[in-house]
């Protein structure tokens, strides 16, 4: 399913780390028992091994970043055992609006990025409502609508409260395992999930789990450190 790195095109190298400004929505959810989300896109070993209390859908509106603006949407099923002995969150499906975040996205941390399309309209609903679509070779692979609640004020957040090894991600890709810690500033709004529909041949399909809390995250800087490589 992943396009192959031969079909990559070449584009320059950004070694990490990066600095990276914009906005986000996060889905929480838990999937449902024996949902094939929770296996879709992963590697054989790891397939089946997940735990944790949730699982995060999230879209991705990067203003700035190492390789220049883009966007990308995510799905992390949960937590998953690696070679340190530890459970760490992994991002199962993720595609992104340039080839440039996809090379240098694979070759910094191992994350497992496909190109992909994006239309997105901001402000709907009284303003409160985004859109966003997804597809690949004009076939939608995921339709998204959220909208924050009224009267509901942005709250700030830093996530260097959060221990290091509890945002510690882990990818295994191309025979080879990347550990990274991101970390992450900016301000946060409760938000509401208006409708949501997947292709599950080309995105896992969440639309049967049970929503836990969306959040709006406005105005972020995050920061993308060198991953360490086994």
């Amino acid at each position: 399913m992943l396009q192959s790195q031969a079909s990559l095109p070449e584009v320059p190298l950004r070694p990490a780390p990066w600095t990276l400004r914009g906005s986000a929505w996060i889905v929480a959810l838990k999937l449902s028992p024996g949902s094939p989300a929770s296996r879709a896109f992963l590697p054989a070993d790891l397939a089946g091994q997940g735990k944790g209390l949730a699982s995060y859908l999230m879209y991705v509106d990067y203003l700035e970043s190492g390789c220049g603006p883009y966007r990308e949407l995510l799905f992390i099923p949960g937590a998953f055992p690696f070679e340190d002995g530890r459970r760490h969150l992994t991002i199962s499906r993720i595609v992104v609006s340039t080839w440039d975040s996809v090379v240098n996205g694979r070759r910094n941390w191992g994350i497992p990025k496909d190109r992909a399309d994006f239309e997105v309209e901001s402000g709907l609903g009284s303003g409160r409502e985004d859109h966003v679509r997804v597809s690949s070779e004009g076939r939608e692979m995921c339709d998204l609508r959220l909208a924050t609640l009224p009267f509901a004020p942005p709250l700030p957040v830093h996530a260097a409260l959060v221990p290091e090894r509890l945002r510690t991600l882990a990818q295994r890709f191309d025979d080879r395992t990347c550990y990274y810690a991101p970390l992450a500033r900016g301000r946060i709004r409760p938000g509401r999930l208006v409708s949501w529909r997947f292709d599950a041949a080309l995105f896992p399909d969440l639309a049967g789990s049970a929503v836990v809390a969306v959040f709006k995250v406005e105005s972020f800087q995050m920061t993308f450190p060198r991953a360490r490589i086994v």
